[in-house]
């Protein structure tokens, strides 16, 4: 059995990565990290934690977009893994399905939306929401296991359930002004 943790917009300006998502990342056999680290601290402290797999998001420094890529796929077990960090936008899942078919994955983990989602068909895609800024849920992190060529993922919420209205606002004003330019 291989046990993965995924995480995605943790927002970390430093190093200090929540205690209970370094101890579920620490007991991982792969850690994969959707975009929007911010900081190269924040990521240097989870590469230190296990095997990091990771792709850049949005709102990272110009050091993690220079040093990671927009998509990455891995082979885990036979299953192929696709993490990129804008995939969907809210509920409509179209766009995850159609980047996961032309990715050719069988799981793909996506993040930016902040809310954790599940969705299984004929790919799984999987958005482990926000472990610092979750947008209407708990704050949470997905856990994917894979044993005998077979991958199930859940969702594990970490905190209690908040509404980040205010910084939520902040940040779409702050990607509105970045689309203009």
């Amino acid at each position: 059995m291989t046990r993965i943790i995924a995480l995605s917009d943790t927002h970390l300006e430093h190093e200090n990565i929540p205690a209970v998502v370094a101890a579920l990342a620490r007991g991982a056999d792969i850690i994969l990290h959707a975009g929007d680290f911010v900081s190269a601290q924040a990521y240097a402290a989870l590469a230190d934690l296990g095997r990091l797999e990771a792709v850049h998001g949005n709102s990272d420094c110009f050091e993690l977009k220079r040093l990671l890529p927009e998509r990455k796929v891995i082979e885990v077990d036979g299953i192929r893994i696709g993490l990129v960090h804008m995939a969907s936008h809210g509920s409509d899942l179209v766009g995850a399905q159609m980047m996961a078919r032309e990715m050719d994955v069988h799981v793909l983990v996506f993040g930016h939306t902040h809310r954790p989602l599940i969705e299984r068909g004929k790919r799984l895609l999987i958005c482990p929401g926000s472990t610092t800024l979750p947008r209407m849920s708990a704050p949470s992190v997905a856990e994917l296991e894979i044993i005998d060529g077979n991958v199930r993922g859940n969702i594990i919420p970490v905190g209690s359930p908040a509404c980040n209205y205010l910084k939520y606002a902040g940040e779409l004003a702050r990607d509105a002004q970045g689309s203009k330019k």
